[in-house]
């Protein structure tokens, strides 16, 4: 808000300790249709496991990968122990209209595009990292995890420090999405070692990813929703460090 007398801003940064959310989890059976129809895509769909893919990716036939194998459980608990749900699909049921189909596209966006998982992860976890969400960096340091990730590369992409990659195609993703979170664009020599080296498909979805992404971070700021209680909240680089678009530490 703005000081009636001084003019200037006050009180505009929200508060970074433990906070209710804005929007009340929803019961199950509290649910109308179309509500019903949100929760089902979230919690019948390829999230249930993490493992579902149209896109072939070349880990998918390397039977020594972290990501191969069997499905497994999902990586983070979609719902409560009273089946509500949490992170950002709570806020889904708030508006089927919107939320149907903005859970559709981060489903796209996690099994089907032309990404391996190390490198989707990658992608996303930069953008977490730079907006400091932390119910999104929880689910996707876990999902990361999962696809191969080390704890080096987790600890460099947390502190907004670049991993050491030994893969090309991986290098490009994060340069691309370091550039895309911080300019909000790509300059013409990375778009075109991005287009060249990923194609201009995977170069379509990365811009998408990361918009979707940042969408989400938005909605989990402004509602207040953390990690999920009894887990430990990222640590984040020190204040003093490298602030975010909106000037939070």
């Amino acid at each position: 808000m703005i000081d009636p007398v001084s003019g200037e801003h006050v009180n505009d940064r929200p508060s970074r300790g433990p906070a209710t959310t804005r929007l009340p989890l929803l019961l199950p059976g509290t649910l109308s249709d179309e509500q019903l129809a949100v929760y089902e895509a979230v919690t019948g769909g390829p999230r249930g496991t993490g493992s579902a893919r149209t896109t072939p990716s070349p880990e998918d036939d390397d039977p020594d990968s972290p990501a191969a194998g069997p499905a497994a459980e999902p990586p983070f608990g979609l719902a409560d122990e009273s089946g509500r749900l949490l992170g950002p699909f709570n806020a889904m049921l708030y508006s089927p209209s919107v939320g149907l189909p903005l859970q559709d596209l981060g489903a796209a966006l996690r099994f089907r595009t032309a990404f391996t998982k190390r490198e989707r992860e990658i992608a996303t976890l930069v953008v977490a990292a730079h907006l400091r969400s932390d119910f999104e960096w929880y689910a996707h340091e876990r999902i990361g995890r999962r696809a191969g990730l080390a704890d080096g590369e987790m600890d460099a992409l947390r502190e907004g420090r670049a991993p050491m990659l030994a893969d090309v195609r991986e290098r490009v993703v994060y340069e691309a999405t370091r550039q895309l979170v911080a300019d909000g664009d790509l300059a013409d020599a990375v778009f075109t070692e991005a287009a060249t080296t990923l194609g201009r498909v995977a170069v379509v979805e990365l811009v998408t990813l990361v918009g979707y992404y940042r969408a989400l971070a938005l909605q989990l700021r402004v509602f207040r929703v953390g990690v999920p209680d009894g887990e430990p909240a990222p640590e984040w680089p020190a204040a003093g460090g490298r602030a975010t678009e909106d000037g939070h530490e």
